[in-house]
């Protein structure tokens, strides 16, 4: 299992293109090629970087909780599914294109951040990930409520 780590800065290009970061792309081996699903976070004004193999075990235990004769759940899968994109790595220099309404949803210009968070990876806009970011106290204090 593929576990990302770290942070990496990164810019857009006037087609939405981003380089992929070399230590995520050593991550997922030179095997076969890297193939990547985008998608708006649920939770985060980012953008949810998943493996192919990743994603697809996600979408196969959303779809094993669902009933399809369920309108509230047919529904749930269809907005699951849609605005999703799949990308690869350019084989020159690892570049990968992101869908425009996908980098607008989560207020990507032209500075961006990549950061590991171990099954998947998040794509913020620079600016929003500096100021989501927690202070030391404030991590302790969660780590004290949630696993305390």
């Amino acid at each position: 299992m593929i576990r990302f780590i770290g942070e990496y800065k990164a810019r857009t290009d006037d087609r939405g293109r981003l380089v992929f970061p070399s230590a995520f792309k050593a991550m997922t081996g030179p095997e076969e090629p890297v193939r990547l699903v985008v998608k708006k976070s649920l939770f985060s004004p980012c953008l949810d970087i998943y493996t192919y193999g990743e994603w697809e075990k996600e979408a196969e235990e959303l779809k094993a909780r669902l009933n399809f004769f369920n309108r509230g759940h047919a529904a749930l899968w269809r907005g699951y599914m849609s605005g999703r994109a799949v990308v690869e790595p350019d084989g020159k220099l690892g570049r990968i294109s992101i869908p425009r309404q996908l980098l607008e949803s989560a207020g990507i210009g032209k500075e961006a951040v990549f950061v590991g968070a171990g099954h998947k990876i998040e794509l913020w806009a620079r600016d929003r990930y500096e100021s989501s970011v927690i202070s030391d106290e404030d991590y302790v204090a969660l780590a004290e409520e949630i696993l305390g």
